[in-house]
């Protein structure tokens, strides 16, 4: 990707763009190597993982009408909202579980040159092209590229975000402004805290100023500096009063960070399964800051100084705000501060490039690659965030033992998501048609509110009453928990196990990682298949 040729005032002379590598087909050619090895180290063990729940929220969410999307989306998904349109344009092409990844695969393939032309922007060629190397191999990426959630997408909008801020901040033209506050506004409506990046972004023009071109008039300047803010105000305005209408509700389960945490994040944004990457990665960032260290903190001190400020304040800003916040109510959590990556990389990269010789070069970013395969190799069998259910194994378990006239229940409406994912796997049929069909396994008597999942589904509270009607009709129950620790899941869980042991007073039970199957019938039934 050829970024835009701005000349920009750097320490009081104009700089031209960087010289390019030698060979006019060097650059483009490494960069498509580069896109080639990321793709395939992301597309290695694409499905080697079970699907987890937020994955199968993801497909479902996306499967349902339109109505009951925009609906569901309003009333409580709303981030990640760009993530689940896309995704369910994706799914009219396939539904297989390699194919619904592999959307996540294609958003961090196309961030290698985004974030190569940022590097170019703020650096030269050879930084561009350190960057994409590290971002290609960095294991923290490969392991979310390999997730069907919005967070490659996340890191690719905040790359251009950032890019077409500096194309902007250099150039204010119509063009730049309307680029840059275009695609802020869709890297919030994929994940809700690229406004930290936008609020990072805000503070490098007010704290730093903007390196504008000598020959721009100080009225455009004035205005171009306030346009761009307007237009995303008013793009983001449906995000903020989303936020402002359901509060934390949907991240109550973020627990307060410690500094074992915060040691984790730098350990593993970095893409290393051990300390030693972060630390190389440390003394980079320091060496790319050391030259310009004296003016860190010195508004219009040159472009030199202004591009590493920027980094820094994109890198650190958001973490040192969640952290600071969670001591009021919890907001810090690794995986949503991931765009917060390519700003680590570039600022590695330059440092790296503050080697000049090659064979000091050559030997640093090699050992620095060979940490980051080793990372890639730990994320195909192991997984940064310990969150990952085993809903699937729990499904198929309840189909190979149901019988035609049992029953199921959910204790919350939104374990029946996964159950319908793996259900519609089982069943080998598309879900996305409104013909298929949900007859396979038992009866659903909650959340059930038609023929597939929709609206109400996922709003719905098990009515005892309602229940008790419809036991008489069954001989079997099968009863699904997730994430069943306390609050108000552990309320229902009691109040459904004392209902349905009036009716069905022999029970036996399976755990799963994060999941529990039981089994209810009126009599003892000891030959089922399977152990419980």
């Amino acid at each position: 990707m050829q970024p835009p040729e701005v000349h920009i005032k750097q320490e009081g002379r104009r700089v031209p763009p960087s010289p390019a590598l030698s060979g006019a087909w060097t650059y483009p050619v490494a960069l498509i190597l580069l896109a080639v090895a990321g793709s395939a180290v992301r597309f290695a063990h694409l499905t080697s993982k079970p699907f987890w729940f937020d994955e199968c929220f993801s497909v479902e969410l996306a499967r349902l009408g339109w109505g009951s999307i925009v609906r569901v989306i309003w009333w409580r998904e709303a981030n990640m909202s760009l993530y689940y349109l896309l995704l369910r344009a994706w799914l009219h092409v396939a539904q297989s579980e390699f194919f619904i990844r592999s959307l996540s695969v294609v958003f961090a393939v196309a961030t290698i040159p985004a974030i190569c032309w940022l590097a170019r922007l703020l650096f030269d060629q050879r930084v561009a092209l350190f960057s994409a190397a590290l971002f290609s191999f960095n294991a923290y990426n490969v392991r979310y590229s390999q997730e069907a959630r919005s967070y490659t997408l996340f890191v690719l909008l905040a790359t251009l975000s950032a890019g077409f801020f500096v194309s902007w901040s250099g150039n204010p033209s119509r063009r730049n402004r309307i680029a840059y506050a275009a695609v802020s506004i869709l890297a919030v409506y994929s994940h809700f805290y690229a406004l930290l990046l936008v609020a990072a972004q805000w503070l490098t023009l007010r704290l730093f100023g903007a390196p504008h071109p000598q020959d721009s008039k100080p009225s455009d300047r004035a205005a171009s500096n306030h346009r761009p803010w307007k237009a995303i105000a008013i793009g983001v305005s449906p995000v903020l009063f989303f936020v402002t209408k359901t509060g934390a509700g949907p991240i109550h389960w973020i627990h307060r960070p410690g500094w074992r945490d915060l040691l984790a994040f730098s350990r593993d944004v970095s893409g290393g399964s051990n300390w030693l990457l972060p630390s190389i990665f440390s003394v980079a960032c320091l060496a790319a800051a050391a030259p310009c260290a004296k003016r860190l903190l010195k508004s219009n001190a040159g472009f030199a100084t202004w591009r590493i400020q920027f980094l820094l304040l994109w890198l650190l800003f958001p973490i040192i705000l969640t952290v600071g916040f969670s001591f009021l109510r919890p907001v810090f959590l690794p995986r949503f501060l991931i765009f917060c990556q390519p700003a680590l990389i570039i600022l590695a990269a330059a440092g790296i490039a503050q080697l000049r010789r090659f064979w000091l070069v050559a030997p640093a970013f090699g050992v620095l690659l060979l940490l980051a395969v080793q990372g890639i190799f730990f994320v195909y069998g192991h997984d940064y965030d310990d969150q990952r259910d085993d809903s699937g194994e729990a499904v198929n378990f309840i189909l190979d033992n149901s019988r035609p006239g049992d029953a199921i229940l959910f204790h919350i409406a939104e374990a029946r998501v996964p159950y319908e994912f793996f259900r519609s796997l089982r069943a080998g049929e598309n879900t996305a048609n409104p013909t298929f069909s949900r007859t396979l396994g038992p009866d659903i008597l909650y959340p059930h509110f038609g023929a597939g999942l929709d609206y109400s589904d996922f709003k719905a509270r098990p009515i005892p009453e309602i229940l008790r009607s419809e036991f008489p009709s069954h001989s079997r129950l099968w009863v699904m928990f997730m994430y069943n620790q306390g609050g108000g899941a552990g309320r229902t869980t009691a109040m459904l196990t004392r209902i349905v042991a009036e009716s069905f007073p022999h029970t036996e039970c399976r755990d799963f990682p994060r999941v529990e199957v039981c089994l209810y019938t009126r009599d003892q039934e000891p030959e089922i298949r399977g152990e419980f």
